[in-house]
């Protein structure tokens, strides 16, 4: 069958987002973990501005600007500024080696096709057939946060779970109302300053960012 136009855009952005995600899931440097979290958030605002032009769902032009301003400009801002005043090193320290996180990022991706599957034939969205792609995003950014030894690495995989899950409400039901994502849009940001002082203090307290130095607070 001929699929739209919009469904093909639509399709393609999606792989784009998971493309994006295995990326971010081999990635050893934090700039680059930074851009590659802006990028996944301009295909993300991108295929919102898709899907609210071919639905005429006006409040998904609102969604996709708020998306626009908070994950390709403010966040990759704050997180940079924050990186540069840390002085973090590049270099991304992972608990597994690449290959094997790999191996285990494609079993993740078609266990989220098949759990997406049941769910994407009773959805009545032209974006239900990116659900699966959008549980793996999820999912993917959940193994990112949980393969990395240093706190900022995990946050940008925790960014990038938000972004997976606000790509899941699109194709499932055309997003979620306006007071929920600027709810959503506030807790992320207030989060951010909460987590820059708590790396300062962490910095300032153990020299180092890696997470399993807090182990020594059980010691102590």
């Amino acid at each position: 069958m001929h699929l739209p136009l919009a469904s093909q855009i639509i399709n393609l952005l999606a792989a784009i987002l998971l493309l994006l995600s295995f990326a971010m899931l081999t990635q050893r440097r934090i700039l680059s973990l930074i851009n590659l979290f802006a990028l996944q958030g301009l295909t993300l605002t991108l295929s919102t501005l898709v899907v609210a032009w071919s639905t005429g769902q006006q409040h998904l032009y609102y969604s996709a600007a708020l998306t626009f301003a908070l994950k390709v400009l403010i966040l990759p801002w704050v997180l940079h500024r924050l990186i540069r005043k840390l002085n973090v090193k590049w270099d991304v320290e992972t608990l597994i080696n690449i290959p094997t996180t790999m191996l285990v990022g494609i079993v993740l991706v078609i266990l989220a096709f098949n759990l997406a599957l049941p769910i994407a034939q009773l959805a009545g969205t032209i974006t239900k057939s990116t659900l699966g792609i959008a549980l793996a995003c999820v999912l993917l950014a959940f193994l990112t946060m949980i393969t990395r030894s240093k706190a900022v690495p995990q946050v940008i995989g925790f960014l990038a779970m938000e972004n997976g899950l606000f790509f899941a409400a699109t194709s499932a039901t055309y997003g979620m109302p306006m007071v929920v994502e600027f709810g959503i849009a506030l807790d992320v940001l207030v989060g951010m300053v909460i987590l820059g002082v708590f790396f300062f203090q962490i910095r300032e307290r153990f020299e180092s960012l890696d997470i399993r130095q807090l182990e020594k607070l059980k010691e102590e």
